[in-house]
């Protein structure tokens, strides 16, 4: 439905209709405007000022309508007049309760009215029947074909893609299962004969909320209409902050001291920290001269562990590691790593117990000591005499994982996988994006695999260690690699 109404083109208002729509609808706008920066119309349209605006002195450069605020909040208060939305989002039960189920059954709800081929009385129409027609397409990796995600092969953005498509294939399977046996669903949605739309649709609807969410003081994840027009910047760079007033409305404001001249663009920063794959897989760009910043690798129980599956099973933290830039070094982060490196000769114990409803749980134990949670064995281990010792196997665990990592973007490097520009299959865009994320990810991991390196040999140096590896009978520094 909404492919076939782009080509059609009534899914398109110029951006010159927008501020007709936003006045109309109680934006507004002081000293700013909305329209494609001279010398950059192919990154759309963005925030520019009018005139010289003075930082520190200038009120609100846009302040939009609470009730125009696209959140669960507005959702819910939209049940209250709409009874076919009411009807789609009931039958999809805690997920149409959430912000994300909510918001793109909405849009796609919205959408499904501007479509001519849609039945009559499908629902109540408001203001973001509109707006969506003046959402630019958003070319997120979800719309890559397998050819340019085959690009990604080696990075940290590829199993992120992957594992996005299958759940929103699964948002898309339970949306049907939830809503084929409601009259407007079964006639407009999922007509074998004519249905309206397809997974692709979810797709689009999944990408206007992904690449739009602002998370709004008061309000939380939110699609705030010509605020959402701003682009990134970060750092110094960023211009203006978005906040809610006292009565809260969604208002852009100038940072102190940030002076702009006319014709200059308004931006706003949709995430400082945000890595390149982050930044990638949600917004469909790499920042000039960014870097990685952070990337994350999974990790997994070492094969030969006797202990991995109960491990796995009484985990609850995140199965890997962040490698993240610290000043001018590469520093790790991982709770899990922790239950990785122990075992059983260290004081990690499982036993099945017998509750009092008869069934049987899982615990374990450290030290005879009951561990109620995983993300406390760090706080265990640091006041434990072997420390140093654990912080060894730790870093040299997360080392293979990196060169392991590192082995997969060399080797796809040098494959067929890395395509020319030439194949028509490849757009430019995803070509560009990936080839860019792959340098930088792999500058990334060369940086951190020298720093474990480091951490490595300086933990060689404890007579903790040492006394260990003697009592190992590996006295030879080399032998530390055996650890992982």
């Amino acid at each position: 439905m909404i492919r076939r109404g782009r080509a059609d083109g009534w899914l398109r208002l110029p951006v010159a209709a927008l501020k007709p729509w936003a006045s109309f609808n109680g934006v507004k706008y002081d000293g700013i405007r909305v329209a494609p920066l001279a010398g950059y119309e192919d990154r759309g349209s963005t925030v520019i000022a009018e005139r010289r605006l003075e930082g520190g002195s200038e009120g609100p450069l846009m302040v939009v309508p609470r009730d125009l605020v696209l959140s669960l909040e507005f959702v819910q208060s939209q049940l209250k007049v709409d009874k076919n939305l009411r009807e789609a989002l009931e039958a999809l039960g805690d997920f149409g309760r959430t912000a994300r189920g909510a918001i793109l059954t909405f849009l796609l709800h919205q959408a499904t009215i501007a479509c001519p081929e849609a039945t009559k009385s499908v629902g109540v129409i408001t203001p973001f029947l509109e707006y969506i027609k003046f959402l630019p397409d958003e070319l997120l990796p979800t719309f890559w074909n397998q050819n340019e995600r085959d690009l990604l092969v080696g990075t940290t953005l590829k199993p992120a893609v992957d594992a996005k498509l299958s759940s929103l294939n699964r948002e898309f399977e339970n949306l049907r299962a939830a809503t084929e046996h409601i009259s407007w669903c079964q006639k407009n949605w999922w007509n074998e004969e004519e249905a309206l739309i397809s997974f692709d649709d979810w797709l689009h609807v999944d990408a206007m909320f992904r690449s739009r969410a602002l998370d709004f003081p008061g309000i939380g994840d939110s699609m705030v209409p010509c605020i959402d027009m701003a682009n990134h910047s970060s750092g110094d760079a960023t211009a203006a902050l978005y906040e809610t007033d006292g009565q809260g409305n969604a208002v852009l404001l100038l940072r102190d001291g940030k002076n702009m001249d006319a014709g200059h663009e308004i931006s706003i920063t949709y995430g400082d920290k945000k890595g390149a794959c982050e930044m990638i897989f949600s917004y469909g760009f790499v920042e000039d001269g960014s870097s990685a910043k952070e990337l994350f690798l999974e990790l997994d129980m070492p094969d030969d562990d006797p202990l991995s599956m109960a491990k796995k099973a009484i985990s609850t933290v995140a199965p890997g590691v962040r490698l993240y830039e610290h000043q001018d070094t590469i520093q790790w982060d991982s709770e899990y790593i922790w239950l990785v490196c122990v075992n059983e000769e260290d004081g990690l114990e499982f036993q099945v117990l017998q509750t009092v409803d008869g069934s049987r749980e899982l615990k374990a134990f450290w030290k005879e000591e009951e561990l109620l949670d995983v993300s406390r064995m760090k706080d265990l281990l640091q006041s434990d005499e072997r420390w140093d010792v654990f912080q060894l196997r730790a870093a040299a665990i997360i080392q293979a994982r990196v060169e392991s990592q590192l082995t997969v973007l060399y080797s796809t490097d040098k494959q067929d996988t890395i395509k020319t520009r030439e194949d028509a299959l490849v757009r430019e865009i995803p070509y560009t994006l990936a080839t860019t994320l792959r340098k930088l990810e792999t500058a990334h991991l060369e940086r951190a695999y020298g720093e474990l390196e480091k951490q490595k040999l300086d933990l060689l140096q404890s007579s903790t260690v040492q006394e260990y590896l003697g009592l190992a009978g590996a006295n030879e520094a080399g032998d530390a690699d055996d650890f992982s």
